[in-house]
Order: C-alpha cells, then sequence, then structure tokens
C-alpha cells in the first residue's frame, strides 16, 4: 500500500488526467479531445502515453482521487458560467482571468481563424505571407503567442517589423473588418465564419509574441519599429519580459541563471527587487551566498535607480540568451512549457 501512494504522488495531474482518458474508451475520449485546444492535445498525449505501463493500484488510485474530487463538486449545470469565471478570478486575478475567459468562453470557438492553431508555423506562414500586412497582422494576433512568434519569423524580414507595428495598434476589430478576413479564409479553406465585434491586438499582444522571439529577431525588429513609432517601440519593451518576471520561473533554470551571473549586477539587480523576487532568488542559493549578498547590498548604501535598472537589463539579455539556446525555461517566454 505505501507502494502505491508513492507512486501515485510522482504522477502530475496531466498524468492523472491521461489514466482517466485511457478508462474512457475511444469515442469518448475522443469527444473530450475535440474540447482540447492543440497545446493541450499534445501535452495530455505525450502523458497518455507515459501513463501505458501504470499497474492496476494506481489506476485505482487514480479513480478514487477522482471520485472524490467529483462529489464535493455542486455546481454542475447550475450556473456553471460564473463558476468557472469565479474560479478563474479567484485563481489567477481579474486581468489574467479575462485574458483566460476570452480565448475559452464558447463564443472564442467560431473564431474565423481556428483552424490554424492546428497548422504548424511554416504552413501558417506561406498561408498568410502574399496577403495584405493588416490581414496578416490580424490572423497572427489571433493565434496563441508562441505559434504566433515563430509565424513572425518565417515571414519577409521586411514585413516583420509591421505586423507588430499593427498589431501593437489594433483594439477593436469590426464586423467589416472580419468579412475581409473571413473572405480570405473561405478563398483557403471554403469555411463559413460568424461575424461579430472582436477585442484582439494592442501593445500588450504584440509584447507577449515579442517575448517568444530571438534575442537577434527582436533587436531587428524593434529596431525597424522604433523608426516608425519610437514611443511605440517603448510601449511594447516596456511590456515584455521584465526582471521582475523571473521570480514566475522554475528554481531550477534560476539556480543555472544565478551561476551565470555577475554578482555585482546581481547585488544591484536585488536593490531593486520586491520582497517575493529576492526571497526566491535567495531560495536558489545557498544559505552562505545568500547572506553573502544581503550583506554587500546593505554596504552599498542608496543607489541610482538608473544603475538599478542598467543591472537588471544586463541579467534580463543573458537570461534571454540562456533562454534561446534552451539551457533554461523563462516562465512567459518562449520554450516548452514544463509539466
Amino acid at each position: 500500500m505505501a507502494e502505491e501512494t508513492e507512486e501515485l504522488v510522482v504522477l502530475t495531474g496531466t498524468q492523472k488526467s491521461a489514466i482517466l482518458m485511457m478508462l474512457l474508451g475511444e469515442e469518448e475520449a475522443s469527444l473530450i479531445l475535440k474540447n482540447l485546444s492543440p497545446k493541450e492535445v499534445q501535452h495530455l498525449g505525450r502523458a497518455m502515453y507515459s501513463v501505458q505501463t501504470a499497474d492496476q493500484e494506481t489506476v485505482n488510485s487514480v479513480l478514487d482521487e477522482f471520485l472524490e474530487i467529483i462529489k464535493k463538486q455542486t455546481s454542475l449545470g447550475l450556473g456553471a458560467g460564473n463558476y468557472i469565471r469565479n474560479v478563474l478570478t479567484r485563481a489567477l486575478g481579474d486581468d489574467k482571468a479575462q485574458s483566460v475567459l476570452s480565448r475559452i468562453t464558447p463564443s472564442s470557438s467560431e473564431r474565423p481563424i481556428e483552424i490554424l492553431d492546428w497548422m504548424d508555423a511554416r504552413s501558417i506562414a506561406e498561408l498568410i505571407q502574399d496577403e495584405h500586412p493588416q490581414i496578416v497582422a490580424l490572423i497572427v494576433s489571433y493565434l496563441d503567442y508562441g505559434l504566433a512568434s515563430d509565424v513572425l519569423g518565417l515571414l519577409d524580414t521586411n514585413l516583420q517589423s509591421e505586423v507588430i507595428v499593427r498589431i501593437a495598434t489594433l483594439e477593436t476589430v469590426d464586423p467589416e473588418a472580419l468579412r475581409e478576413l473571413e473572405k480570405v479564409m473561405q478563398r483557403k479553406f471554403a469555411a463559413n465564419t460568424s461575424l461579430r465585434s472582436s477585442q484582439v491586438g494592442g501593445v500588450k499582444a504584440a509584447a507577449k509574441i515579442m517575448n517568444f522571439a530571438k534575442e537577434a529577431a527582436e533587436k531587428r525588429i524593434m529596431g525597424d519599429v522604433k523608426k516608425v513609432d519610437k514611443d511605440l517601440m517603448q510601449a511594447i519593451m516596456d511590456n515584455m519580459f521584465t526582471f521582475d518576471n523571473l521570480g514566475m520561473s522554475d528554481d531550477r533554470s534560476l539556480q543555472t541563471l544565478l551561476r551565470s551571473l555577475e554578482q555585482e549586477d546581481l547585488i544591484l539587480s536585488l536593490k531593486g527587487a520586491d520582497d517575493f523576487l529576492r526571497e526566491k532568488l535567495f531560495g536558489c542559493m545557498s544559505t552562505r551566498a545568500a547572506a553573502n549578498i544581503q550583506d554587500e547590498m546593505e554596504a552599498l548604501g542608496p543607489i541610482r535607480l538608473t544603475q538599478v535598472q542598467d543591472a537588471q537589463k544586463r541579467i534580463i539579455a543573458v537570461a534571454r540568451k540562456m533562454s534561446d539556446e534552451g539551457s533554461i525555461v523563462l516562465a512567459g517566454r518562449g520554450g516548452e512549457e514544463m509539466v
């Protein structure tokens, strides 16, 4: 019995879901997969392979856990929309919850380019390369941010910065624009779509797409954007991956990053960091190393904000380079999602 408990503990939530999927039967499992996003299908499918050898005791334990959770649910069929909204808001906060809800509510399943989520970046780039830049920007802005960045990188270089500028300045899209988009998609897929006003794009969307871009591509694109609109470039940069975002990354990646940093930059950066990030980074060091850095910070006394910001920028530059190389994973930036 102890062995069963130990094995159950090391299963991820995705693996437990995979075991349940394997028990449902092909027809029922396929119905569930139809309601998942491409990325969710990929992760769940990989997990299903990983649990093929699970023994009967593990399967029974997963079922028991699942049934216990189900028994406690009281909102199935009773105001489920509000229940889902409240759960997401409590877990993620208002802004993140709204972002997720905008992507998962039923109306979003009718968006004109949903089929593109299931295509690889190269196929999408070839599909839209010859369209008007505004149409390209609209299509790219609808994609998952990581996929959008990959598509952007495969477009002609002279088109990339224009697309980012157009995405950053998008706000609402009226039905007339969607009719034009529908014509494009009908020509490509002979698909029918419903029309409605949509909120897409914006500076934050452009910034999230650029978060997934390689450093060299980012410098080139942002340099081109600066030539068009310096303030817009700065607004996008301000919303991109920041020093504070490091707090969302996993401990192993942060430990690897810390070994590659200049201690002086780390000390200066932490002078301007919030308590959460400080504790997070100190927790990724030895007790002695953390104590030494704290002593150095206190010995520095007051320093100019620009010094702190410059040091943080140097650390982010190192982090982005290591992320591009695949040696670390930065939460909220490119790279395989960790499960």
